[in-house]
């Protein structure tokens, strides 16, 4: 026989899909931390959508592909009267939830915002729960929809733990797809199989690059990437309910095969060296680990590689807010990851890479004592230059300390440092932040804050009453996870 010819023998889904199916299936949700820490994940990213709603340039692309169209039984679109089919449900709710950079943070050897999940989960939930209802079956509750975001924050958060996808240049976006399809799949009550062939699909998929994240490039597609995967999570998980097989080799197979081809190094001739090969590491089993470990974005609307920058600049402001003309340079000390991602110099084009900036989302708060998402917008930077200046005067160290203690599992700091130097010789203390507000070793602290921001989030959207309304049933654990899911979707309809 020749050596060319292939062996045509079909084998097993690929090990790493079957432990994430399993999980899925099999595993019950216990841990009551795990449990509260998603109703506040909840809340934070709703407010965040909600928020969202202010920006026109998010808001344009909002609403059925088809005016007029008519949905029976459609998912909702929060703080708005949109009622849509859950593929663009998920596009929808995923790309306001995600628009502004605000909710939260997952941070290891891959980085990314679990939370973006929810776009998926709840376009799913509301419609079957409408569905159920109208035919007097028992409808979806919030506890169905919390568990399904412990689950995705769990898939996504342990595949990045040792497993960087942006070192091959695929974008995060590629686990938001993966751990959507994966709980929707659950939802629409796939068995195992189906469930497997859904997640085949999710990686099979041509994967997003980071182009649109990165100088010189960056723009606001990074800002829809995220409701664009959970929107295709959505698709794939229903092609699979329709009994379309599955790719069970999709991430071994020699040549075509994810490993091969997008995770790999390969020659001038595209063949994969052996020393070239990666595999996924998963060094833990799915739990709800992440859920209880995730970073909230509470103070700053900026990228979180950030967020201690920026909370060491409001605090540095007092002492330099009467002298920024007098300022000789400015040393941020910071982790290799935040230097790799959000480091840079020059001209920034728009918006999406001035909240990818380091040098930016520290100017701002030096000079004005606080960061908003309106001081991204062209008008704001336009008619202030001193942000420019005080970016020029910038320089960016790495501390080996803060890059090993980044990935450390029993830390995960985000540490910045930021000293000014001022023309006379004179400088200001060294502020260190190890761990962000957001941060599991700072919830006592954070959680007040986070709800202060839901609340004030419901307040741009809605009127007071039903702001109250909102913010007692999602404070409520045991309410909240009995409440139906269309119930709690009628609430935020405008």
């Amino acid at each position: 026989m020749s050596a060319n010819v292939e062996q045509n023998q079909r084998p097993d889904y690929d090990a790493e899909l079957q432990k994430i199916a399993d999980y899925v299936l099999g595993y019950r949700i216990d841990s009551q931390e795990a449990l509260d820490t998603a109703r506040n994940c909840l809340m934070d990213t709703l407010g965040c959508g909600l928020l969202a709603l202010r920006f026109p340039e998010c808001t344009k692309h909002l609403g059925p592909l088809v005016e007029g169209t008519v949905v029976p039984h459609g998912a909702r679109v929060p703080g708005t009267q949109l009622r849509l089919d859950p593929v663009k449900a998920a596009w929808d709710i995923g790309a306001i939830i995600r628009w502004l950079d605000y909710n939260d943070t997952w941070l290891a050897a891959e980085w990314g915002h679990p939370s973006d999940n929810l776009g998926a989960i709840l376009a799913v939930a509301d419609h079957l729960s409408q569905q159920r209802a109208a035919r007097g079956a028992a409808p979806l509750t919030m506890r169905d929809v919390l568990e399904a975001m412990i689950m995705a924050h769990e898939i996504q958060g342990v595949l990045a733990l040792e497993n960087s996808f942006n070192r091959v240049g695929l974008d995060h976006v590629v686990l938001v797809k993966v751990a959507s399809t994966a709980v929707v799949a659950k939802l629409m009550g796939a068995d195992r199989e189906q469930l497997l062939a859904a997640l085949s699909h999710a990686f099979v998929d041509g994967q997003s690059l980071r182009t649109y994240r990165h100088a010189p490039n960056a723009g606001s597609r990074k800002s829809w990437a995220a409701g664009d995967a959970t929107s295709r999570a959505v698709r794939l998980a229903d092609i699979a309910m329709r009994g379309e097989m599955g790719i069970p080799g999709v991430l071994s197979a020699p040549q075509w095969g994810f490993y091969d081809v997008l995770f790999a190094k390969t020659n001038k001739d595209q063949q994969v060296k052996p020393e070239d090969q990666r595999r996924f590491k998963v060094s833990q089993e799915y739990g709800s680990y992440v859920m209880e470990n995730v970073l909230f974005k509470i103070s700053f609307p900026a990228e979180f590689h950030s967020q201690t920058a920026c909370e060491a600049a409001v605090r540095l402001h007092p002492q330099v807010k009467d002298r920024l003309g007098e300022i000789d340079k400015i040393v941020i000390t910071t982790h290799e990851s935040a230097i790799r991602i959000i480091s840079k110099v020059g001209e920034l084009a728009n918006p999406a890479d001035r909240d990818h900036c380091l040098q930016y989302m520290t100017a701002v708060p030096l000079a004005f004592g606080n960061l908003v998402a309106e001081h991204y917008e062209d008008s704001f930077h336009r008619d202030h230059p001193i942000i420019d200046e005080l970016r020029a005067k910038m320089v960016i160290e790495e501390d080996e300390r803060y890059s090993r203690e980044y990935l450390e599992a029993d830390k995960r700091s985000i540490a910045n440092a930021i000293q000014v130097f001022f023309t006379d010789g004179s400088k200001t203390e060294r502020i260190a932040i190890d761990y962000p507000v957001g941060h599991r070793r700072r919830r006592e602290e954070g959680i007040p804050l986070l709800e202060a921001k839901f609340k004030a989030n419901l307040a741009t959207r809605f009127p007071a009453a039903r702001s109250e309304r909102i913010f007692e049933l999602c404070k409520d654990q045991a309410r909240l996870e009995s409440t139906a899911v269309d119930a709690f979707m009628d609430l935020f309809v405008i």
